[in-house]
C-alpha cells in the first residue's frame, strides 16, 4: 500500500539528502556574500546583481527539472536516481565556486559568474529531484508531514555543522601556513566530499511507492496548463518566495552585523569574545531554534492546522524581528535570546510548506486526473530560490546604498544599513509570507477527501 508507515531507517535516509544540500545552502547564504566582498574582492553591488541574474536563470531550470523528472522512468524510479548522478558533479563544482584565481576585476567576476551558474544548476539537479521524492514516498498526508520534519532535521544539522566548524575550519588552516582564500578552498573540499556521501546514501535508502493512476495521459502542456489554474500553488509559491527572502535577507547579514557592528564583546561569564566567535555561536543558535520549530510543527499543525500554523509563525517572526533594530551591540544575551524566538517561528514554516505543496500535487491529481509531481515540487524550489535571489539582492544593494567599504571601519551610515538588514527588511518578508498564507484554501477536511478518492482511484 502506497499509503503505509515509513520506517525510521528510511526517514532518515531521506533527511541525509537535505543534510547534504543544507551545508552548500548554508555556505551560500551565510558565506558566500562575504567571501566574495573580504576575500576575493569583489564589489558588493556586483556580487548582488550576480546573484540576481544567475538566480533567476537558476529559477528557470527548476521547472523543467520537474519536467524531466516526471518524465523519467528507470528501475530505481522518476527521482532518486538522480540523486546518484549527480552526487560527484556537485562536490567538484562546489570546490570550484570557492577557489580564488588571481585573474583580475573582470576575470574574477567573469569566473564568478561562471562557477556560480554551474553550481546553481547542479544544485537544482540535485534538490529538485530530491524534494519531488518526498511527494512518491507515501500519500499519506501525515507520514508527508513527519518526511518534511525528518527533512528539515536534516537541513538544519547540515547548518549547524557548517556554522559551527566552517570558522574554526578556516582557522585551523590559516594556521597551518595557507591564506585565507585557500583556507575557504580547503574547507569546502570537506563539504564537498561529505554531501557527495549523504547524496548516495539518500538514494541507497529511500524507494518511490506513489504511482499516477495506470489510465493517466499527459503532455508538458498539459502540465502547465494545469498548474496555472491551480490557486493553492500560486498562493503557496508567493507566500515562499517572501518567507525565503526574510530568511535569506537574516542569513546574509548575520556575518556582517557581527563583523561590523557588534565586533569583539565582553559577555558575562564569558569575558572577552572576538566576533567570530559570536557570529558562530548566534547563527547556530538560530539553527538549533529553527529545529525546535521543525519539531513543533507536526503537533502544532495537527491541533490548529497548517495554514494557521504557518501564519501566526509567520507574524511573530516578523514582530521580533522589528526589535533587532533597537538592540545595543553590547547587548548579547538580548540580542540571542530574540533569535531564539526568531529562529523557531521560522523553522515551524519549513516542513509546512513542502507538505502544504504535496497536498497541491494531490489537490492537482484529483481535479485533473493528471499528477504533476515533479513540476508543482520544482516549482516549490523556485520560490526557494527566488526568495534566495532577492533577499540576495537586496542584500548587496542594501550594502552599497548605506556606502559599506570591506574591511574598514564603517560610517555611521552603513551601520545602520547592516542592522537594518537583520531587522526591518526581513520583518517585511515574513508580514508579507502571512498575508498571502491567508488567503490559501486547502484544509485539513477537505484534503481526507481528496486522499479517500485518489486511493480509490489508484486502487481502481
Amino acid at each position: 500500500m502506497c499509503d503505509q508507515k515509513i520506517k525510521l531507517k528510511e526517514k532518515i535516509g531521506y533527511g541525509f539528502g537535505d543534510f547534504a544540500s543544507s551545508m552548500f545552502w548554508k555556505l551560500f547564504s551565510m558565506f558566500l556574500m562575504i567571501f566574495y566582498t573580504d576575500v576575493y574582492g569583489i564589489s558588493p553591488e556586483s556580487v548582488a546583481t550576480m546573484f540576481l541574474l544567475v538566480r533567476l536563470w537558476d529559477s528557470i531550470n527548476d521547472p523543467l527539472m520537474g519536467v524531466l523528472c516526471d518524465r523519467t522512468n528507470t528501475k530505481q524510479g522518476k527521482f532518486r536516481p538522480y540523486l546518484l548522478w549527480a552526487a560527484v558533479p556537485f562536490a567538484l563544482i562546489g570546490i570550484s565556486t570557492f577557489m580564488t584565481p588571481d585573474l583580475g576585476t573582470t576575470g574574477k567576476l567573469i569566473y564568478a559568474y561562471v562557477t556560480y551558474t554551474l553550481m546553481m544548476m547542479v544544485y537544482t539537479a540535485v534538490n529538485v529531484p530530491y524534494s519531488s521524492l518526498m511527494g512518491v514516498m507515501s500519500s499519506s498526508p501525515a507520514e508527508r508531514t513527519s518526511l518534511a520534519s525528518f527533512r528539515f532535521i536534516g537541513a538544519f544539522s547540515g547548518g549547524i555543522f557548517v556554522t559551527a566548524t566552517a570558522a574554526w575550519f578556516i582557522g585551523m588552516f590559516e594556521e597551518s601556513g595557507v591564506s585565507e582564500a585557500q583556507g575557504y578552498q580547503y574547507t569546502v573540499s570537506i563539504y564537498a566530499v561529505l554531501a557527495a556521501l549523504f547524496f548516495m546514501l539518500t538514494y541507497k535508502f529511500t524507494k518511490e511507492r506513489v504511482k499516477p493512476a495506470k489510465k493517466e495521459k499527459s503532455s508538458i502542456r498539459n502540465d502547465f496548463k494545469d498548474l496555472m489554474k491551480n490557486i493553492p500553488w500560486f498562493i503557496m509559491v508567493a507566500a515562499g518566495i517572501a518567507s525565503l527572502i526574510f530568511n535569506s535577507l537574516r542569513d546574509g547579514s548575520m556575518m556582517y552585523y557581527f563583523k561590523y557592528f557588534v565586533r569583539d564583546q565582553e559577555v558575562g561569564g564569558f569575558g572577552l569574545v572576538n566576533w567570530e566567535a559570536l557570529a558562530s555561536a548566534y547563527m547556530t543558535l538560530w539553527l538549533i531554534s529553527n529545529i525546535i520549530g521543525v519539531l513543533l510543527a507536526k503537533p502544532v499543525s495537527a491541533i490548529i492546522g497548517k495554514k494557521k500554523t504557518f501564519l501566526y509563525a509567520m507574524i511573530i517572526a516578523g514582530i521580533t524581528s522589528l526589535t533587532l533594530f533597537w538592540i545595543q551591540a553590547d547587548q548579547i544575551y538580548l540580542m540571542f535570546g530574540i533569535n531564539v524566538i526568531i529562529g523557531i517561528s521560522a523553522g515551524i514554516v519549513f516542513p509546512l510548506i513542502w507538505a502544504m505543496y504535496a497536498d497541491i500535487a494531490d489537490f492537482s491529481e484529483w481535479k485533473t486526473g493528471r499528477r504533476a509531481t515533479g513540476l508543482i515540487f520544482s516549482s516549490s524550489s523556485m520560490s526557494q530560490k527566488m526568495g534566495w535571489t532577492i533577499g540576495g539582492a537586496i542584500t548587496g544593494w542594501i550594502l552599497a546604498a548605506y556606502g559599506f567599504e570591506a574591511n574598514v571601519e564603517q560610517t555611521v551610515e552603513s551601520t545602520k544599513g547592516i542592522r537594518l538588514m537583520l531587522s526591518l527588511f526581513p520583518a517585511i518578508g515574513a508580514f508579507l509570507a502571512a498575508v498571502f498564507i491567508y488567503f490559501y484554501s486547502l484544509n485539513e477536511v477537505f484534503m481526507k477527501k481528496i486522499e479517500e478518492e485518489l486511493i480509490t482511484r489508484r486502487n481502481g
